[in-house]
């Protein structure tokens, strides 16, 4: 029997038509209340919507003991709810470190590489978060305070693709009371009461103020807010896709290269709303980036259409807008620095290390003998490192880039599959196909290094000699994962 909250998740799931039968939803589950609450949420829904559920944990490296506790908890809590559990370790303060960014972000984007990786492993359709209404509320005011437009208004979507989030419907008290009520404990993460970043010094003083000196309807109805926002939005993304049909023409490749072309007489026939719109889309299709685009940037190509033909404005990524006789024409210029010959084929060093020019990368390459209590658990499951049956090889194992004819095994039944409609599937844009590093046993597909191994090269019980192969490189941080099961190792 469901109680209030249930239902209200269940209504809020089907209002949004968020989950289908035959659908699997990974979920993140950190151990906290939210996530906790979401799974909880999932598996009672599970049976009566006919679709399955996986969890993913991700141990962000940053709180020592307590992180592995929380694993811990989280594996335990999966394993009592009969919820398949991949765990993916992560040094997110190395990455933040070489790329720039905060730990916060850095965190962010590590989790939602996970939740994708493993949707692409183990069958995923759909990416469940624990997001909920006060984390909208929150969102919203961290966007308006930071300047924003309409889009900014529009918060955290129910659902965008495959994403969905089925507590939006609720707030923290009502997640916590529920959790009390059903005896479910959860794990507390202090970083989460330091005042380090900002959405915590808004969750701690600015909506708790709004809360207790304005009104204590506050996050719902910033919620609210946000809810008719996307309806406006939607909406002015749909006139935006019949104005971008009837005044603007692209060319080239994505983002390097390519030309985008505004008709004069067409764009001022339009609202100036969706004007605006249009411009900011069409800057971002030349750049092949959305980030650092901005409203000053949108006004600087409008005022370009009055003026005379030949003006023009740099914008940001290297795209520049020009006065032209039917328009404005936005160009990005082809990259003109010389690259590395990734074409060459490089015979590998076995045992030894290999130097690849075309990347830049070293692959160390080192024979071992299978012991009698050789165990799989043993074999390395990071994305830069691997083992292979040096048995099976047939040809010299070389380092290079794709070429017509190479495929890989993706199955135990020994299903092959061309590399061109692996890369398709896996959405590998066309200008880094020609760049991936290959480790290739004549026209079989090995390894690719970062992405997925052939099958019909895995470790068995007849194998008697393992090859292991790292890849090492300054990239940006390296994987530490965990299998599950069912599912394939990559």
């Amino acid at each position: 029997m469901m109680n209030r909250t249930e239902k209200k998740v269940e209504d809020f799931v089907r209002k949004y038509d968020m989950i289908g039968r035959d659908d699997t939803v990974v979920t993140g589950v950190s151990g906290g209340a939210d996530s906790v609450c979401l799974l909880f949420m999932l598996c009672a829904l599970r049976e009566r919507l006919g679709f399955r559920v996986l969890a993913c944990h991700v141990n962000h490296g940053l709180r020592g003991e307590a992180a592995d506790a929380d694993e811990e908890y989280v594996r335990s809590l999966c394993e009592s709810l009969g919820v398949p559990l991949r765990i993916f370790r992560e040094n997110v303060e190395l990455i933040a470190r070489k790329r720039k960014q905060s730990t916060e972000e850095a965190g962010r984007l590590v989790r939602r590489s996970a939740f994708e990786e493993m949707c692409c492993r183990d069958g995923g359709t759909k990416i469940a978060t624990a997001h909920h209404r006060d984390d909208n509320a929150e969102t919203v005011l961290m966007n308006i305070a930071r300047g924003t437009g309409l889009r900014g208004l529009c918060g955290i979507r129910p659902v965008r693709g495959k994403w969905i989030r089925p507590l939006l419907c609720l707030s923290r008290d009502e997640i916590e009371q529920w959790l009390g009520k059903k005896k479910i404990s959860f794990c507390t993460d202090a970083t989460n009461e330091e005042d380090v970043y900002t959405r915590n010094r808004i969750r701690h003083h600015i909506l708790p103020a709004l809360k207790e000196q304005v009104n204590a309807g506050t996050a719902r109805h910033l919620s609210d807010l946000a809810l008719q926002a996307q309806e406006v939005w939607d909406h002015i993304e749909k006139e935006t896709d019949r104005a971008e049909a009837g005044c603007v023409t692209c060319s080239g490749g994505a983002g390097s290269g390519r030309k985008v072309l505004v008709d004069g007489a067409g764009f001022e026939r339009l609202d100036p709303v969706i004007a605006k719109t249009l411009i900011h889309r069409c800057i971002c299709r030349a750049a092949g980036e959305e980030k650092d685009v901005e409203a000053v940037h949108v006004t600087d190509i409008i005022a370009l259409f009055g003026k005379q033909v030949g003006k023009a404005v740099n914008l940001p990524y290297g795209v520049k807008a020009e006065r032209t006789y039917n328009g404005v024409l936005l160009t990005k210029p082809v990259r003109t620095e010389k690259s590395a010959d990734v074409s060459a084929e490089v015979p590998l060093n076995i045992p030894g290390d290999t130097y690849f020019p075309g990347t830049g990368q070293i692959i160390q390459c080192v024979l071992l003998e299978k012991t009698d209590d050789f165990s799989p658990e043993e074999i390395p499951q990071k994305s830069y490192t691997k083992c292979f049956d040096y048995d099976i090889i047939k040809y010299s194992l070389s380092a290079r880039s794709r070429r017509p004819g190479d495929c890989l095994v993706v199955d135990g039944k020994g299903s092959r599959q061309k590399l061109k409609a692996y890369f398709i599937n896996e959405k590998v844009p066309r200008q880094e196909r020609d760049r991936k590093l290959l480790i290739a046993d004549g026209d079989h597909i090995v390894w690719i290094p970062g992405m997925r191994m052939s099958t019909a090269y895995q470790i068995g019980s007849r194998t008697k000699r393992i090859l292991m192969i790292k890849i090492t490189e300054d990239r940006e941080y390296v994987r530490d994962d965990q299998s599950i099961d069912p599912g394939r190792r990559s």
